[in-house]
């Protein structure tokens, strides 16, 4: 039988954590960035190195 466990209102008392979700990645580097307006659409700049490689994004808010 799978048991959910409820979250600890103590350990993150800054977030409402009852609709997030936890995810865990492994990964060369992280960069937080806030998504820019791009006509009907939304757009992040990321460094020219990055470019042709893999990458996952989460929205945090």
């Amino acid at each position: 039988m799978i048991e959910k466990k409820e979250p600890k209102p103590d350990l993150l008392p800054s977030m409402n954590i009852q609709n997030k979700s936890k995810f865990e990645v492994y990964g060369e580097e992280m960069i937080e960035k806030e998504v820019k307006q791009s006509g009907n659409s939304g757009r992040v700049y990321l460094p020219p190195e990055w470019v042709g490689k893999r990458v996952k994004i989460i929205r945090i808010d």
